[in-house]
């Protein structure tokens, strides 16, 4: 077996449309399509990132919180590549998200950090050249 790329990864939201602003307009994710599941009382928001990745988002009813932050087995963080960090965490401040303190990748020299989803799914931002 040869995987090709990442496809998609899913998140489930407490609250939809919080979440959705978030995803779409705070960090400016293009909405593919979004579709209302009666059966489940359930949306799924499908997003793509420029390189055709995707988040699809999801909304159940009384969906359990997250275990613990960020060591829980399972997936830890979703981590996205930017080329400058100090213009995304300038526009993630103006949206106020807080991040936690840049550092430096010690074994790629890269700079990166960490914030939340409105849900506290820890989410990364990591330089590339």
């Amino acid at each position: 077996m040869q995987l090709a790329r990442l496809h998609h990864v899913a998140v489930i939201a407490s609250d939809y449309p919080r979440s959705r602003r978030f995803y779409t307009e705070v960090l400016g994710l293009a909405v593919v399509a979004e579709t209302y599941r009666a059966a489940r009382d359930s949306y799924k928001l499908d997003l793509a990132l420029p390189d055709g990745t995707q988040i699809e988002l999801f909304s159940f009813p009384s969906p359990p919180p997250r275990p613990t932050r960020p060591e829980a087995c399972g997936l830890r963080h979703l981590a996205f590549a930017v080329h400058d960090l100090d213009t995304a965490l300038a526009h993630l401040g103006r949206h106020g998200v807080g991040t936690e303190p840049v550092r430096l990748d010690e074994l790629t020299g890269r700079r990166f950090t960490f914030f939340a989803d409105p849900d506290g799914l820890p989410l990364e931002l990591y330089e590339q050249a």
